[in-house]
C-alpha cells in the first residue's frame, strides 16, 4: 500500500490562509469541500454564498450520519476541521475526533476550531486506512470527499467498520464515475495529465457505484442512502474557478484541474455522490 500523502491543493490553500489571505479564509478557512445548493441555478456566485453552500454540505452529511447528543464521531479526512466544527455547534455533550494525515492542516484546524462547553474535541495525525483508535470507539464515521485520496477503499471500509460501534453509521461523498467513463479513466494518464495531478495530487476516479454496493456488502454494512448530489454541486464550479485564479504562480494548474472536473461532470460522466452504510 502505498503511503498516503496531504494532496498538494491542501498544502497550498493552507500557505494562503497562513499568509492572511482573508478572501479565502472566509470560504475556505474552515470547510475543503464542494458546496450544496437546491438546485443549478441557486447560487448567485458571491463568495458569502459559497460559504453558506459549504456549510450546508456539511450539514447534509450530518443528518444522514444520525447523530445524537452524546456520541462520538470521527471525521476521517477531517481537513480544517469544519465539519467538527458544524457538528460542535448543533449538538452537545458529544466526543469529536478529527483524523488527517498531515499535521500541518491539524495545526491549523486546533487553532480555528475550539469545542463548545460540554463537548470534547481532539485532533489526530494518522492514516484513515490504519486508524489510531480502539475497536467500537464511534458512533459515526464521516468521510467527506476524501476518500479517493485514501490508497485502498476496501482497507478503509474495514478500518471504519471496526472503530464502529454496533449500528454505528459510515457516510461518505465521493466523486463516482458512470460506467461509460470507466474506459476513458483507464487512460488517466492523458485525461488528467501531469498539470492535474499537480494540483489535486493522487486521486483515484475510478470507483464505481456497483462497485461500493458490493464492497458494503463484503464488509458488513447495510447500505442506507445513495444520494446523487451533482445538480445539487454544480454552483461550485464558477466560484472556484474565480478563486484558483488568486493561486499565484499554481493558478494555472488550479484552474485546467477544476475545467477538467467541470468538464466531465456536467458531461455526466463523473457524478457527487453521498452514500451511507450502517455496521451490522
Amino acid at each position: 500500500m502505498p503511503a498516503p500523502q496531504a494532496p498538494p491543493y491542501a498544502r497550498l490553500l493552507l500557505d494562503h490562509l497562513v499568509r492572511g489571505d482573508l478572501a479565502l479564509a472566509r470560504v475556505l478557512g474552515q470547510h475543503m469541500h464542494w458546496g450544496w445548493w437546491r438546485h443549478p441555478g441557486a447560487g448567485d456566485g458571491t463568495l458569502d454564498d459559497f460559504a453558506a453552500a459549504l456549510e450546508r454540505m456539511s450539514q447534509r452529511v450530518i443528518d444522514m450520519a444520525g447523530i445524537r447528543e452524546g456520541g462520538c464521531v470521527l471525521d476521517a479526512g477531517c481537513g480544517f476541521g469544519g465539519t467538527l466544527a458544524s457538528l460542535d455547534l448543533r449538538f452537545s455533550r458529544l466526543v469529536l475526533v478529527g483524523l488527517n494525515i498531515d499535521g500541518q492542516q491539524l495545526r491549523w484546524a486546533r487553532e480555528q476550531v475550539r469545542p463548545r462547553p460540554g463537548n470534547r474535541l481532539e485532533f489526530v495525525e494518522g492514516d484513515a486506512c490504519a486508524m489510531p483508535f480502539a475497536s467500537g470507539s464511534f458512533d459515526a464515521v464521516l468521510a467527506l470527499e476524501c476518500i479517493f485520496h485514501f490508497p485502498d477503499r476496501r482497507r478503509f471500509f474495514q478500518e471504519a467498520r471496526r472503530v464502529l460501534r454496533a449500528g454505528g453509521i459510515l457516510v461518505l461523498t465521493d466523486f463516482v464515475p458512470t460506467l461509460l467513463f470507466l474506459p476513458m479513466l483507464a487512460m488517466q494518464d492523458v485525461l488528467f495529465p501531469s498539470y492535474i495531478q499537480r494540483f489535486f495530487g493522487a486521486s483515484d476516479l475510478t470507483y464505481p457505484l456497483n462497485h461500493y454496493r458490493s464492497l458494503a456488502r463484503f464488509m458488513g454494512f447495510e447500505p442506507l442512502v445513495e444520494e446523487d448530489m451533482t445538480l445539487n454541486t454544480l454552483p461550485t464550479y464558477p466560484v472556484a474557478r474565480r478563486l484558483a485564479r488568486e493561486l499565484g504562480p499554481e493558478a494555472p494548474f488550479a484552474l485546467a484541474s477544476m475545467l477538467a472536473t467541470e468538464f466531465v461532470t456536467r458531461m455526466g460522466l463523473l457524478r457527487y455522490m453521498a452514500l451511507s452504510y450502517r455496521k451490522r
